[in-house]
């Protein structure tokens, strides 16, 4: 790992938890598990399960995101690693500079300014470390809708060294008869090439947004517990592979057109 990026992220990590231990000011949190079901996946094999667990919350300093994916490959397929299955996580810490000086930082749509951070880890050659500017946005409509920017570095054989990566997220309710439907996701928009003396890593786009209903409301269960609905994936050239490239000779198709259901339980 970059020692100047592993020093930032430990900073980070101890200024916000030093904070917030001493404020005691854990300000929310939301926890999730979502089962998912889906075909047509790329590169990895055709069918897959995957129960994902995902954590986010409010502090005093920033933000937190962090989830894990526990993927099934439900074929006698296996991936690169040799594996029926796999794991995939994210943790994704933000400082706001406006909480953390105490003082207003908004113009125009954004109402805070954050430093980014997000460490990407699996099985092998995955992990990857990014960090940059942040922007939480008031767009109308929108429940929220952050803006990041990352310089990403990986570590081991895998190429994607300083390439920038562009990460809007977003969430946007609408009100359908006694229930709401639920549109929320990101997107991770790799707008440069690597090229370097292990190899080209390719631009690459990943959308991947979350159609779901208010089953809970519905049943007057208690609304924003319970989902039903689609988990939508676009992947242009995955993993940073050309989707006509010489690697695509020997894993195929890399552009990822699918969806998968979903069920999602909040709590």
């Amino acid at each position: 790992m970059n020692r100047t990026l592993s020093s930032l992220i430990m900073t980070g990590g101890l200024l916000a938890g030093g904070q917030a231990v001493a404020a005691d000011l854990m300000q929310w949190q939301n926890n999730s598990l979502t089962y998912l079901y889906g075909h047509d996946f790329k590169i990895d094999p055709e069918i897959q399960q995957t129960i994902t667990f995902e954590h986010a919350s409010g502090w005093s300093v920033g933000d937190l995101f962090f989830f894990v994916d526990t993927i099934k490959f439900n074929t006698d397929a296996k991936n690169g690693n040799g594996d029926g299955h796999t794991y995939y996580g994210e943790l994704s810490p933000r400082l706001s500079l406006g909480k953390i000086f105490d003082t207003k930082l908004a113009f125009g749509p954004v109402t805070d300014v954050l430093l980014a951070m997000t460490y990407e880890f699996g099985e092998k050659d995955t992990e990857a470390y990014l960090i940059g500017p942040g922007f939480d946005l008031a767009i109308p409509g929108f429940d929220y809708f952050q803006l990041n920017t990352y310089l990403r570095t990986t570590d081991g054989s895998r190429p994607g060294d300083n390439v920038w990566q562009i990460t809007p997220v977003w969430s946007y309710t609408i009100p359908v008869g006694e229930s709401d439907i639920v549109i929320d996701g990101f997107m991770d928009w790799v707008v440069d090439n690597d090229e370097n003396s292990r190899g080209e890593y390719q631009a690459n786009l990943h959308f991947n947004p979350q159609i779901k209903y208010d089953l809970g409301k519905a049943l007057k269960w208690g609304e924003k517990q319970l989902y039903v609905g689609i988990e939508y994936d676009y992947w242009k050239n995955k993993y940073g592979i050309k989707d006509d490239g010489p690697v695509s000779a020997f894993v195929g198709p890399t552009d990822q057109n699918t969806a998968s259901l979903l069920v999602k339980a909040h709590f």
